[in-house]
């Protein structure tokens, strides 16, 4: 009944609704960060081998930064002269699994790039995997015990880890067994968590929606089908809640982002329900996005950059290149997370690697990513 009641929301609100905003590309000027991408960390891998595709970020503070990558990468022997620290400084692009070996899939750094933990005893959820792999970090904002949500793309499935990484909390969806019912997921991509502990999920490239679980687990609701209408998704590759109640959803492969608003009060049998409101379009790659206050960041490729939005009305406030060559070039900035100091970290895919990069003294404060959205209590 639920489910029904969300899809006639959806059908009203995109017959309601304006057309799609038509956006010009707005201002691009320089970045606002410094790049520390030599100095700041080593691979930390046995002997011949280096960074993996680096998939996930999560900045739960200054002293506790989650990364996620693809396993790591083993080298050539011998390894070649203009080799530096990462397998992209060969040339190779790690997207596609060269050289892959699945170990050190979780790891969690400080901000001087100190190697805390790795939590190589969850390797094994991912040893034999046949695609992508792990394909983001989150944390609920809400969470008291600060746990930690992965999302495992080729698997079709999320595991939810206490912060110390010594227990699997929880497990949603069947391993290896793609679906699109209330117990399974095709491809999930993201999640994002709603102040009543209530949770949303990017069931992403496989299937076409979001699916809302309770504070348990059980399910509750789900919205969203394939298309190229406004309300229709292509893909649902990352989520984010922001003011208002309302939710923001990146649509990787119809190059855009949709912005649905809450229709229901929290005390309401219905809640939470959407309803489509506008579109955010003329983005290449978007890969991730985070909402705060005022605005939303996304990170776009193709060429690698980050967007920036004004949520009241959806114009481009800002948008900068990440560099394309040199030491400190990108190809994608896959996941993106800032902590509370104004650091931003970032994971890169495709040159296997994370990155920090700290706001530059004369930076506008404004352009800064910052942490995401929280309701002011």
């Amino acid at each position: 009944m639920i489910k029904m009641q969300i899809a006639a929301i959806l059908i009203l609100g995109s017959l309601l609704a304006g057309p799609v905003l038509s956006q010009d590309r707005g201002p691009i000027g320089p970045s606002p960060y410094e790049y520390h991408t030599e100095t700041w960390m080593q691979p930390f891998g046995p002997e011949g081998f280096s960074w993996g595709g680096n998939a996930g970020v999560y900045a739960q503070s200054e002293d506790r930064i989650f990364f996620l990558q693809r396993g790591i990468t083993e080298l050539p022997n011998p390894i070649p002269p203009d080799y530096t620290n990462f397998p992209g400084s060969m040339g190779w692009n790690v997207l596609r699994g060269r050289g892959r070996v699945w170990s050190n899939c979780i790891y969690v750094v400080n901000s001087e790039g100190e190697v805390l933990e790795v939590w190589d005893h969850w390797d094994h959820l991912f040893t034999g995997t046949n695609g992508p792999g792990p394909h983001r970090l989150r944390m609920s904002p809400y969470d008291p015990e600060n746990r930690l949500w992965l999302i495992e793309e080729t698997g079709h499935i999320i595991y939810v880890f206490s912060n110390d990484g010594n227990q699997l909390l929880m497990t949603l969806g069947e391993k290896n067994i793609p679906g699109n019912d209330t117990t399974h997921y095709n491809q999930p991509q993201d999640v994002a968590f709603l102040p009543d502990g209530k949770f949303l999920i990017a069931d992403g490239l496989g299937n076409k929606r979001v699916v809302v679980r309770n504070a348990d687990g059980t399910y509750h609701s789900e919205f969203g089908e394939e298309g190229t209408e406004p309300h229709q998704f292509a893909s649902v590759h990352s989520i984010a809640v922001g003011p208002d109640d309302r939710l923001y959803v990146l649509d990787r492969n119809n190059r855009n982002v949709k912005v649905f608003q809450q229709t229901a009060a929290m005390d309401s049998a219905e809640y939470p329900a959407y309803e489509y409101v506008t579109t955010w379009g003329d983005l290449d790659t978007p890969l991730d996005i985070t909402v705060s206050d005022s605005f939303a960041w996304v990170t776009d490729n193709d060429p690698p950059k980050i967007v920036k939005f004004d949520l009241e009305d959806g114009s481009r406030d800002y948008t900068w290149l990440l560099p394309a060559e040199g030491h400190d070039y990108w190809i994608e900035m896959h996941s993106f997370s800032a902590d509370e100091a104004g650091n931003l970290y970032g994971a890169d895919n495709q040159t296997g690697r994370p990155q920090k990069m700290t706001p530059l003294p004369d930076a506008d404060t404004e352009h800064l990513v910052t942490r995401p959205y929280v309701p002011r209590m």
